[in-house]
């Protein structure tokens, strides 16, 4: 399939979700996820009309990086060492993988100005995955005073890979919660705005529950 028939069907979706719930269209990002298909994959993605794209390891991101340089909004999605800050830290908007304090203050180091990144919260407390408690996330947010260079400008998980929707629900309405919590602490560095939640198999769910970024991979540009 090309990815502008993949992403009329998308769309379509977003759509439907956005109208269920009486949601702007235009207060969400699609972000299309290029972490497992080829640069030229990528680059039809961005002619199809994507903005974002997405990349998970920092080899991958510099690879696409050389040859698109900064036509799409780059956000780096996957678990991000703290000595490989420095490899991407320049062409990134956006990391949605905070978790740690000693990341956070690498991101303050590097940086030439201030980076959006997004706290990774393990909601549904699964093993393999990574990111913050829930209750860790407001203590965490406290910590990052003084570090100008770090935006805390949302949440983001990774719900469980399961067809059952409620407790799929659980998972982005819990995230939602936590947004409510960060932002109700009013600071300046930590406005929270976006939620990043919501993959190939439930985008439409977390649409309705109040993402603002979904992360698609397969269902837009393959595998």
């Amino acid at each position: 399939m090309k990815v502008i028939d993949n992403l009329k069907d998308i769309q379509m979706n977003i759509e439907k979700a956005c109208q269920k719930v009486d949601r702007d269209l235009d207060g969400i990002k699609l972000i299309a996820v290029t972490k497992y298909v080829s640069t030229e994959r990528a680059q039809e993605a961005l002619e199809a009309g994507i903005v974002h794209l997405g990349e998970n390891r920092d080899e991958g991101l510099l690879k696409k990086w050389e040859v698109l340089k900064e036509e799409p909004v780059w956000h780096f999605i996957g678990s991000l060492q703290t000595r490989k800050v420095k490899n991407i830290i320049d062409h990134v908007s956006y990391i949605h993988s905070l978790d740690r304090l000693s990341l956070a203050e690498e991101i303050n180091k590097r940086a030439s100005q201030s980076v959006n990144c997004l706290i990774q919260v393990n909601v549904s407390g699964e093993e393999s995955k990574h990111g913050l408690h829930p209750e860790e996330v407001i203590p965490f947010v406290q910590q990052l005073e003084g570090l100008e260079k770090v935006t805390v400008c949302g949440l983001m998980t990774m719900a469980p890979l399961t067809n059952d929707e409620d407790l799929l629900r659980g998972c982005f309405r819990q995230l939602k919660q936590l947004q409510e919590k960060v932002q109700q602490l009013g600071l300046a560095y930590a406005p929270c705005q976006e939620l990043s939640m919501g993959m190939s198999n439930d985008y439409a769910i977390a649409v309705e529950e109040g993402a603002t970024m979904i992360r698609i991979g397969t269902a837009l540009v393959g595998e």
